[in-house]
């Protein structure tokens, strides 16, 4: 067995994660950031980046074809050259004259590579490490993922800010660090051709002659929408995040914009730490306090408070728009509280999913879930920017705390166990 074929799961584990989640925040996250920054409206950067969704909402339709063409390892490492090529025509189109229309080409282009690596990488964990290494490195996976988040969100953005202020051309810094970024996936890519393992299981699924592949999806599809209480199930899966998915797309404009538009003011700079850092490392804390909560005394004794985690702490960005701080810590403490009860709540959000999807098709029922999360997030931000637009700061972070109410009700309807979400049940 050569070098490759054993290759420790901490040779490959941490750095396919981080390729997952590093893409994933340069679609939904750094555009905003890109096109408000280049003086794209808030209406259009909204709709156009929610749009980016999209690929993640159709994903459980092509998930098979990732099965049938081609190993797992395979499509990992030509995802990532892909991505490279993408992430460098988007640098080359930023700076270009009428480039900008461009740009939401390649990130569409983008969004439908990374989700096909995300459905690559997912299913490769599942064969090469053993039970026990998947068991270890589960929580590590999510670290790894909010890592590549940190480094978009954080690290390039910082650095792209650093570059325009110095330049005095914001376009031509961005085009440097989305080329920086294409660098990080070029080399990925040759990395984990060389050195991810090939277990004797990732091999592209053969399909018995004869066999209807559409009328077994079609047959997947139908049970997953005859699930005992189906509606209020995909309900609180479409409604949990209303609010929240609002608020993602207009928090960075809202820290950007200045203060005489009713933001914040900060700089690229400040926002790559206070969003992009301290936000994200908030998220995973309270990620990794929920997850230990409900496997202590399951999901339906905390599925309020986590409601009440998620929900609350967004009237932070309700005072932040009324009092408009320029002390930086007092900032930076409103947006790690509202992140980190984001977190919290997001646990039990990520848990449904899993008894959404409990039954004979659980991995294509889970992905079903997935996608319907995706459109959770995809049509409330579309229509984010033209809201905001029309109401101001003040009144849309107001609407936006008002848009959680349908979550609470809907989730007095749902089938839940008591005891479901303990670690002895899951």
């Amino acid at each position: 067995m050569s070098a490759a074929q054993k290759s420790s799961p901490w040779l490959w584990i941490p750095t396919v994660y981080f390729a997952e989640g590093l893409p994933n925040a340069l679609v939904a996250t750094v555009s905003v950031m890109l096109y408000n920054d280049l003086g794209v409206s808030n209406r259009t950067t909204a709709f156009l980046t929610s749009l980016l969704y999209l690929p993640w909402v159709l994903k459980p339709l092509w998930s098979p074809v990732v099965d049938v063409l081609k190993t797992r390892r395979g499509w990992i490492w030509i995802m990532q050259l892909l991505l490279a090529a993408g992430l460098l025509c988007v640098a080359l189109a930023i700076p270009v004259p009428h480039g900008l229309p461009w740009t939401i080409v390649f990130f569409i282009l983008l969004a439908f590579s990374s989700a096909t690596h995300d459905i690559a990488a997912d299913g490769f964990y599942l064969l090469a490490p053993t039970e026990r290494e998947q068991a270890f490195f589960v929580g590590w996976r999510g670290i790894f993922f909010n890592a590549g988040k940190i480094a978009a969100q954080g690290g390039l953005v910082f650095i792209v800010g650093r570059l325009a202020q110095r330049s005095g051309h914001p376009a031509l810094a961005w085009s440097a660090g989305f080329a920086l970024a294409a660098g990080i996936f070029a080399g990925l890519g040759i990395y984990h051709r060389c050195i991810l393992p090939r277990p004797v299981a990732d091999q592209p699924k053969i399909r018995p002659a004869g066999e209807n592949c559409f009328g077994g999806f079609l047959e997947t599809f139908a049970t997953f929408f005859q699930k005992p209480g189906i509606v209020a199930m995909l309900l609180f899966v479409l409604l949990y995040r209303l609010g929240e998915a609002q608020l993602l797309k207009i928090i960075p404009i809202f820290l950007h914009a200045p203060p005489a538009a009713g933001g914040l003011g900060l700089s690229l700079e400040k926002i790559s730490v206070i969003y992009g850092t301290v936000g994200v490392v908030a998220f995973m804390l309270g990620a990794l306090l929920g997850g230990w909560a409900v496997s202590r005394r399951g999901l339906k004794f905390w599925l309020w408070p986590m409601l009440l985690a998620i929900h609350l702490p967004d009237a932070v960005f309700l005072w932040l728009a009324a009092a408009q701080p320029e002390n930086l810590p007092a900032i930076g403490a409103g947006v790690a509280v509202e992140q980190f009860g984001y977190g919290f709540g997001f646990t039990a959000f990520m848990l449904y999913l899993i008894r959404l999807a409990r039954g004979p098709h659980a991995t294509a029922h889970y992905a079903l879930g997935t996608g319907f999360m995706a459109l959770g997030l995809m049509l409330p931000g579309m229509w984010s920017g033209w809201l905001q637009e029309r109401l101001g700061y003040k009144l849309f972070f107001l609407w936006v705390i008002l848009a959680t109410i349908p979550s609470f009700l809907v989730a007095t309807k749902i089938p839940l166990e008591p005891e479901f979400g303990r670690r002895q049940t899951l």
